[in-house]
């Protein structure tokens, strides 16, 4: 089979949906190499230079106008390349499909992640809001099957856009096999010589942006005394500076900020904290509580939505806005190593339920091919 990908995250985003894209890109070719699999890249001057596999295919833009409107041939010209490359099922891993795709005749999938900038439209600017919405909906009326990467984005999904349910898949999110195993201690300790790492400190993994709520666990830390170094991994945004400004006006120090680490450095990194706190508002998933519970570290993390879904009954679950809420969880976790140790061995067992979703991908292609 002839599969292609929307592969722009895979090659220029560390987060989330790049994580995504480059696990489910990777897995399939690994597990099923008898598939030759294109890999539509808007750019050649990628951010992340991925190693490509005997059976990946690049595909880059071809033409002058191509490739100085890069946005434009991924949603308005990549039906002809798909064409062209006889592409026979197309895989818009980001929540899109290039406009136009059902005249080709090509049978295509979409991976929708969230609604968030349906369900909390004012951290979004209108025009980036219209055109998610525009983009997310045309995907979802025309694909042939919807991935949702959870059933709380499959209700919304249902809700907002009006899709029935038989039309969605629910594939969970897996993460990097990195994760799964343990670091020694050497290598730990190169890598906390060489961020400079406190030696026991509290983990965050995630864009620092005001839904992520790193500014609450900074608050939590302050008010209520705790001592233990905040270890902060994730791209900034202008969220920052509303972090730093109380941390400059309350005087906290204690907050080590790292951006753009790779993944293989994240499983030490996960591995050597002692809690890893993830209070999110609102995700489609939350692969770092995946990462977490993979690495045995125990996950503080919101009690709604999505979230019991992807850290299960062993995480511990608070009040996201509420500094007081996730203090007392720090605190019960830090004063009880017993309850840390079962949290960890709960984890662990949770997150292994996840370890084969591209199996269930697959699946999927091939109902509909």
């Amino acid at each position: 089979m002839r599969i292609g990908f929307d592969a722009k995250r895979a090659f220029f985003n560390y987060s989330g949906l790049g994580n995504y894209s480059r696990n489910t890109i990777r897995q399939l070719c690994l597990t099923f190499p008898e598939n030759e699999y294109y890999l539509y890249i808007p750019k050649k001057n990628v951010r992340i230079r991925n190693q490509l596999m005997p059976n990946q295919r690049p595909v880059y833009p071809a033409s002058g106008t191509g490739r100085i409107f890069s946005s434009f041939w991924r949603s308005l010209w990549l039906g002809k390349s798909l064409g062209r490359d006889r592409i026979e099922l197309y895989h818009g891993l980001s929540g899109e499909l290039p406009f136009g795709i059902h005249r080709q005749g090509i049978r295509s999938i979409v991976t929708i992640h969230d609604l968030i900038f349906i369900r909390y439209p004012r951290w979004y600017k209108p025009i980036d809001r219209g055109i998610y919405i525009r983009k997310s909906r045309y995907a979802c009326e025309k694909a042939d099957r919807i991935i949702s990467i959870s059933e709380h984005t499959k209700r919304d999904i249902e809700e907002f856009y009006g899709i029935p349910g038989e039309n969605i898949d629910v594939v969970y999110q897996g993460c990097d096999p990195v994760f799964y195993q343990e670091v020694d201690e050497p290598g730990r300790e190169k890598t906390r010589t060489g961020y400079s790492l406190p030696s026991q400190y509290l983990l965050y993994v995630g864009t620092i942006e005001p839904r992520k709520n790193l500014l609450q666990i900074v608050k939590a830390l302050h008010l209520s005394g705790i001592g233990i170094p905040l270890v902060v991994i994730g791209k900034q945004t202008p969220y920052i500076k509303t972090v730093r400004k109380y941390m400059a006006e309350n005087g906290v120090r204690h907050i080590h900020f790292l951006d753009q680490v790779p993944n293989t450095d994240l499983p030490a990194l996960y591995q050597m904290a002692d809690i890893f706190i993830y209070p999110s508002v609102f995700e489609g998933f939350g692969i770092p509580i995946l990462e977490a519970l993979s690495s045995g570290t125990p996950v503080i993390t919101t009690r709604e939505g999505c979230f019991p879904e992807a850290g299960g009954p062993g995480s511990l679950y608070v009040d996201p806005v509420q500094p007081g809420d996730i203090a007392e969880g720090i605190n019960r976790i830090l004063g009880d190593t017993a309850l840390a140790k079962q949290m960890s061995e709960k984890g662990k067992k949770h997150a292994a339920g996840f370890r084969e979703p591209t199996s269930a991908i697959m699946d999927i292609y091939r109902k509909i091919n």
